[in-house]
């Protein structure tokens, strides 16, 4: 039996002026933080055996981590496209729009359509890489759509369409 998993599909390079200057922020802080982690890491590896120094091992994942997403941040900034201006038709479902719709069961939910990099920042982010979002996309106000998720299909109705 192979372990080989066939690569993720490449996130859409899509992100709001509000998400980039966050991943920004968040690069800048993870810099500092490592400069603090990295000075830790010295103090413990000094105090002598490396085998059984819990600060030392514990300091050594926190910075292998740390890199990680320093790495991933600087290799993914530089391709994101920041998108900051409304679209020409405001009544129908682009990026960055908030989408509340209303499903079979009168259930209300409200979207917001952002990059893939910021959809936790802020609650209701959807990415647009979702089955939600992509179903939604290019849909005007009143229409009725089938959502393909993997729990099950469900029809929505959209009934307010913003752009922030």
């Amino acid at each position: 039996m192979s372990l080989y998993r066939p690569p993720a599909p490449p996130k859409s390079p899509y992100i709001t002026k509000h998400g980039f200057e966050v991943l920004q922020a968040e690069e800048k802080e993870l810099w500092i933080k490592r400069r603090a982690v990295v000075t830790a890491l010295s103090a413990a590896a000094a105090e002598g055996d490396r085998s059984e120094n819990a600060e030392y091992i514990y300091r050594k994942k926190e910075l292998r981590g740390l890199d990680w997403r320093i790495h991933y941040l600087q290799k993914r900034i530089p391709n994101l496209i920041v998108v900051d201006q409304k679209p020409s038709n405001i009544n129908q479902v682009f990026f960055s729009a908030t989408v509340t719709v209303e499903d079979e069961h009168e259930g209300i939910a409200t979207y917001r359509i952002v990059g893939p990099d910021e959809i936790d920042h802020q609650p209701h982010n959807i990415s647009m890489d979702s089955p939600v979002a992509k179903a939604l996309f290019k849909k005007h106000l009143d229409d009725e759509i089938l959502v393909k998720t993997p729990s099950g299909d469900t029809h929505v109705i959209i009934t307010i369409i913003s752009y922030e």
